[in-house]
């Protein structure tokens, strides 16, 4: 395998050293490092931080290849320095059994881009109705740990309850979606004065806060691992900042749209907005990001999802809910964390790589950039801007809420176990498995 050693790179931020890799490993990190027949890579005024972990990506893969594939979105997330990504199950067929996640699992592997860990569904069909295959799910080949059916809320208390239960024999957590489903019946947008100025029906704060008010206890009465997905609002960050300080083992994750962008962009009535949770008041995103930063909200989670182009330049009531994320994550974050001084360059380390890694048990991303440790590494160039293009995109859509805006930030180079996957801002188009 290649040798690497990366020059004189601001490691998390701070410390300007050289790091040597060999073998797919952290072999040193110093000044002057020298490794015979190593390619030297100038990183230079770039920030070294540990491969990115994103717990929340849609691949769309089984069932809707149009929209992104595994390979796709693998080439997506290694331009965005992801180095692992956790597949959400709402595919066609549904990922509630061993046999499709470990599809996914394969898929991801044969790629190379990235680790991609599939997220098992939690009910049959992701119905709400009967539990999934778990157990089988998680002695798999694919070992899931996380389960979802992220698209859809586990409404029915006692099938949650259930599923709590279930997966603390194996150390597994459950990632809820929040919304309560009969207070969202219908709901196009944030629920406030401008829905009702546009007409369109109101997604209320409460239908989000009343689920993870109800789970957080539910995960207390059984002792078991909760995880909130792309929480949205300030009651939820208030309710999930209550259930820690009473010692009950939740998480919860931020997108990095919910920490930048509000539903008054809605009144251009651009489907490209539309997406669930909605887009919510400018008090909501000064609450999430206090929460982010505070350490109430655990990690950043993309929410990739992508959508053909039929699916989303249409109406807005016909449109389908998400946009894409994983290629601006990091700039978003610049912007709205890093260059705010809300977070510094390790604190974002911590909550887009190790915690994330943490919270779906994936024991060999997240990990510190140390000496023995698996070179999983993306550079980033923290003075660049640039301009967002939709149509610049590994991704097979193009619903980027971003496009048009100049973001801080560009990703220049992702390792993935010594192997570079983009190199010099492009993608490596054959990479070596």
């Amino acid at each position: 395998m290649s040798s690497y050693v990366i020059r004189q790179a601001k490691v998390l931020g701070e410390k300007v050293a050289d790091i040597a890799i060999e073998d797919g490993v952290i072999t040193a990190i110093g000044t002057d490092l020298t490794v015979n027949g190593a390619t030297e890579v100038d990183a230079k005024g770039l920030v070294a931080l540990p491969g990115l972990v994103d717990l929340h990506t849609h691949v769309r893969e089984p069932g809707r290849e149009d929209a992104e594939t595994v390979l796709t979105g693998s080439k997506a997330a290694a331009r965005g320095g992801f180095t692992c990504v956790h597949a959400m199950a709402n595919t066609d067929p549904v990922a509630d059994t061993a046999g499709v996640v470990e599809q996914v699992w394969r898929l991801g592997r044969e790629g190379g881009y990235c680790d991609v860990q599939p997220v098992g569904a939690v009910t049959i069909g992701l119905k709400g109705e009967q539990l999934a295959e778990l157990g089988a799910m998680a002695d798999s080949a694919a070992t899931v740990r996380v389960f979802s059916d992220d698209g859809k809320c586990v409404s029915d208390a006692v099938i949650m309850r259930r599923a709590l239960e279930y997966v603390k024999a194996f150390d597994g957590v459950i990632a809820q979606h929040s919304q309560e489903p009969r207070l969202t019946e219908g709901a196009q947008m944030n629920e406030g004065p401008l829905s009702g100025e546009l007409g369109l029906t109101g997604w209320p704060a409460v239908a989000e806060e009343a689920i993870v008010a109800r789970d957080v206890l539910l995960a207390e009465h059984v002792g078991s691992r909760l995880h909130v997905c792309h929480l949205s609002t300030r009651g939820s960050v208030e309710i999930v900042r209550w259930a820690k300080s009473r010692g009950i083992n939740v998480t919860a994750e931020v997108t990095p749209h919910h920490l930048l962008l509000t539903d008054d962009l809605v009144r251009s009535y651009d489907p490209i907005y539309k997406v669930n949770p909605p887009l919510r008041s400018d008090d909501d995103v000064q609450a999430v990001r206090e929460g982010l930063a505070d350490g109430t909200i655990d990690i950043v989670a993309t929410d990739h999802a992508p959508h053909p182009m039929e699916d989303k330049e249409c109406e807005w009531s016909a449109a389908a809910f998400g946009m894409l994320g994983l290629e601006t994550a990091l700039s978003v974050v610049q912007q709205t964390m890093v260059d705010t001084g809300l977070l510094t360059w390790a604190q974002v380390a911590d909550k887009m790589s190790a915690k994330p890694a943490e919270i779906g048990r994936v024991r060999n991303q997240g990990r510190p950039l140390e000496v023995g440790e698996p070179a999983n590494i993306v550079l980033v160039d923290p003075q660049a801007t640039r301009l967002i293009d939709a149509r610049n995109t590994a991704s097979l859509s193009r619903n980027n809420p971003y496009a048009g805006l100049t973001l801080p930030g560009e990703v220049v180079a992702t390792f993935l176990r010594g192997r570079p996957t983009v190199s010099d801002r492009t993608l490596v188009e054959a990479v070596t498995v």
